[in-house]
């Protein structure tokens, strides 16, 4: 018995396009519902007559042959296996009940047809292949109930297997769903932080660049090559985001760039000294290669605390701590700063929410508040042993 749902497409196409009218399913359930009938007429044929009729043997093997159309004709494959089940019943009148293509074809009917065709189709399927045996017209009671039996059982097992097949479905459209909304978090993640770091290292640099253009030419030089370094870093990064959305199309000649990391931070450290932000770089432990999401996290981490802390910070001074524990990396960044900002971090800016969704994704945790002394610090603590096909 075949429990596959029903189908919405012919699955058995030729390489060359040319569609099979059945599926290699269909040929095995029939080749087997031949097999099993053909097994059954034979025993019975030996002990009921002595001999196997050519004949009969020859009609329950074409009773089979409708499965090969069963799905995409369910209602006449049924019909034609009844009719040529009743045709064996008067060419070799013998006890025949319900055979394996009469469940196949009355299983079919019910997973794919509604109540109001089942009914019919299961009452015909009961009493046509009582008609033309030995016994007929009055069939014994116990091979009545005998049928009514093969088809309760027929029909409650495609019942089962049409509500299972409804909640797996109903499944994987809500695992479906799930997975959108967290790419599009990612996404929106990624693109904060993208926008939010390079756009404030931008509009600083330009700042920086007007003030000094007329008193100090080198430097307003220096900060233009900043900015048109941080500008080129978010093009770059926008347009690996981008290709996440672009499924199907043709990409781009020039190579990606691999995702930051935590090699990447000294970098960032640069760019915010650069911006205005004396900040440090503390490394504890022992340097060893970090998981991709790790490094991409702790990453986006410093990016965005430093970023905060350049717009909130006033007058300060950064520190990053990179801390190589064991089994985990804690990363910290903290400022001096007493701009009237630095106390809401309360966790309510997108800044904070993605950078402890980060955390959380990998299994880790965040930590974000004013200092006692004043500035403000943002602490994670993330583990490195990490299943990136989770993740991702």
């Amino acid at each position: 018995m075949s429990s596959s749902p029903p189908a919405t497409g012919v699955s058995g196409a030729r390489p060359g396009g040319d569609a099979l009218p059945w599926t290699r399913n269909d040929a095995l359930v029939t080749v087997g519902a031949a097999a099993v009938d053909l097994i059954g007429f034979t025993l019975n044929s030996h002990w009921e007559l002595g001999h196997v009729p050519v004949a009969g043997c020859v009609l329950m093997v074409a009773s089979a042959l409708p499965l090969l159309a069963r799905r995409r004709a369910p209602v006449p494959t049924l019909g034609v296996v009844l009719l040529l089940g009743l045709v064996l019943n008067l060419v070799v009148p013998m006890t025949q009940h319900f055979n394996a293509s009469v469940v196949v074809a009355l299983y079919t009917v019910v997973r794919t047809r509604r109540p109001v065709v089942v009914v019919p189709a299961s009452l015909a399927a009961v009493t046509v292949p009582l008609v033309g045996q030995r016994s007929w017209p009055t069939p014994p009671l116990i091979d009545l109930v005998a049928n009514c039996a093969a088809g309760a059982v027929v029909i409650i097992a495609a019942t089962v297997m049409n509500h299972w097949h409804r909640d797996i479905e109903a499944n994987r459209r809500l695992l479906a769903d799930r997975a959108v909304a967290a790419e599009r978090r990612r996404i929106a993640r990624e693109l904060h932080d993208i926008v939010a770091h390079h756009i404030t290292t931008m509009q600083l640099m330009a700042g920086g660049a007007r003030a000094n253009l007329a008193r100090d030419p080198e430097v307003a030089r220096e900060a233009l090559v900043t900015l048109e370094g941080a500008g080129r870093m978010a093009l770059r990064e926008m347009r690996q985001l981008l290709d996440v959305l672009r499924a199907g199309d043709e990409t781009e000649e020039e190579p990606t760039a691999p995702q930051p990391g935590v090699g990447d931070v000294e970098r960032i450290v640069g760019e915010s000294c650069r911006a205005g932000l004396p900040t440090t770089l503390d490394v504890r432990g022992e340097r060893r290669p970090l998981p991709p999401s790790v490094g991409l996290t702790v990453f986006r981490i410093v990016q965005e605390a430093l970023t905060n802390a350049r717009k909130h910070a006033g007058e300060a001074r950064a520190c990053v701590r990179l801390t190589y524990e064991p089994d985990g990396m804690v990363v910290e960044v903290s400022d001096d700063g007493t701009g009237p900002d630095t106390g809401a971090g309360t966790g309510s800016g997108y800044g904070l929410v993605g950078m402890r969704e980060r955390a959380v994704l990998l299994g880790g945790t965040l930590e974000a508040g004013p200092l006692d002394g004043g500035g403000f610090r943002v602490s994670a603590r993330l583990p490195t042993k990490t299943d990136e096909g989770a993740v991702r």
